[in-house]
């Protein structure tokens, strides 16, 4: 049996939410977009019987941030295997590992049939994972039992495919945009807002409006200015700026001018963003950088001191009731998290910052060869959509040449903007949880609003809908 036809069985037999038999009204997609959305915060909030909710790395927090994951919770896992599934199933077509043309109906569904495999067994192995490590702990941190251990897992395997479904449905025409862009953006914005409005003492007021209002009831409003690891007006107006970078940069593109073959005097222009990649390049450095500093904490908390290697790649102590890194090589590749650290360590910033745009950079070039977005296979997207650029021939290697003499160069250049915009912006103390964090709320909040636009017009003008959600 050939192994897409094997992977379709499989998938069959998988839980799987149907499409809508009609197109949902926008207030319909609203409200399903919501019931998910509060389901998943829901689950944030309910602790995983027999584990502990307190304590864990403090150093994880760029993977909670991307995974929206909360510790100690029915959501310790978040989206991390939807996402990881997801990556590795677009990065086995791209490179062709697993060739199928997305043109045909019955490879569409082969690659539907691949990602929910994966999904589903990336949410079994990390559920496994995280159980059996010793990174979850019972109460009074004392390690789980083996009952315990197969309890934890039923109830994160149950967890995330309740997650996966949740995705699911408002990806299938349910809801709005996708479920594991709303789920991060709800993470991030609200850190966001726990960053402006919270109440809770830290010894004083931890968010920066109360605890402003009491500044100026006690005569003490310059200590607002800046509050090290707290929430400050430095890190606000760090993060104004910063968003209204991120929102110039997203609008900033080469126009390729292009014509249609099919429709003759139809022309138009080929867009190439600034960011061709998006925000693709921190998720991976931030992923990659977060699973190396979990490795890490969790052999260090088997083999503590005295083990010369392990004190060469990270040592560790504790700060605020978390483990934190204190020295080692992964010290010195964490960005700071505000700039009473980045002064006091200026070696430390300059070369977390540098490993980040570094990376960026990298993986930036590596998503566009290996996820279908070369010059080559840009070209031949134009040519199956039966479009080229006047004055060169209708070929793949001329379309190829003329993208080529842009697509590299915005890739490089995206590449060390979001690496530069991640590193410092985390220096600076901006708020959402870290630079990334910021990155990510900002590209999905323009996201929706392209989707809004295009449900309105579908509304008002079913075929132009139809031709902006195919452009």
């Amino acid at each position: 049996m050939p192994l897409g036809d094997a992977i379709k069985s499989i998938a069959s037999v998988l839980p799987e939410i149907p499409k809508p038999t009609r197109k949902p009204s926008l207030t319909e997609k609203f409200i399903w977009t919501a019931v998910a959305l509060i389901v998943f915060l829901v689950m944030s909030q309910i602790p995983l019987f027999g584990v502990s909710t307190a304590g864990g790395p403090a150093n994880t927090s760029i993977l909670r941030t991307i995974f929206a994951s909360t510790q100690g919770t029915l959501m310790q896992l978040g989206i991390g295997p939807i996402v990881t599934a997801g990556l590795i199933s677009q990065l086995l077509v791209g490179s062709e590992l697993i060739p199928l043309d997305f043109s045909k109906p019955e490879d569409r569904s082969t690659f539907s049939a691949f990602n929910k495999v994966f999904t589903v067994a990336f949410i079994i192995a990390e559920s496994v994972l995280y159980t059996l490590s010793g990174y979850l702990r019972a109460p009074n941190n004392l390690p789980l039992t083996p009952v315990a251990e197969i309890i934890v897992i039923v109830q994160l395997v149950l967890a995330s495919m309740v997650v996966f479904m949740l995705d699911q449905m408002i990806q299938r025409g349910w809801g709005l945009g996708s479920g594991i862009s709303l789920f991060i953006m709800a993470g991030v914005a609200q850190s966001f807002m726990l960053d402006l409005f919270s109440p809770l003492p830290t010894p004083s007021y931890f968010g920066i409006v109360p605890y402003a209002v009491n500044a100026t009831l006690t005569k003490t409003l310059p200590t607002i200015i800046y509050r090290g690891q707290f929430p400050s007006i430095v890190g606000l107006v760090a993060t104004i700026g910063i968003m209204l970078f991120i929102i110039y940069l997203e609008g900033v593109r080469i126009e390729v001018p292009i014509s249609s073959q099919k429709y003759k005097g139809f022309s138009g222009v080929y867009p190439i963003k600034l960011l061709y990649v998006s925000n693709i390049p921190v998720i991976l450095v931030g992923a990659l950088l977060a699973n190396f500093q979990l490795f890490a904490e969790l052999i260090y908390s088997r083999f503590p001191s005295g083990n010369s290697f392990m004190n060469l790649i990270a040592t560790f102590g504790t700060q605020g009731g978390q483990q934190v890194i204190t020295g080692g090589l992964l010290y010195y590749l964490t960005t700071p998290f505000d700039l009473g650290q980045a002064a006091a360590d200026p070696l430390r910033t300059f070369t977390s910052i540098g490993f980040m745009v570094l990376f960026s950079v990298l993986f930036a070039r590596l998503w566009v060869e290996l996820g279908g977005m070369s010059p080559e296979k840009a070209a031949k997207s134009l040519l199956d959509a039966q479009v080229t650029v006047p004055g060169f021939r209708s070929t793949t290697a001329s379309l190829g040449m003329v993208l080529s003499k842009y697509i590299p160069a915005v890739t490089i250049i995206g590449g060390i903007l979001v690496g530069l915009i991640a590193g410092v912006s985390s220096v600076l103390g901006v708020f959402g949880g870290s630079g990334i964090g910021l990155l990510l709320m900002i590209d999905i909040i323009l996201q929706y609003y392209q989707v809004l636009v295009k449900e309105q017009i579908e509304d008002l003008m079913p075929r132009l809908g139809g031709l902006i959600g195919r452009s």
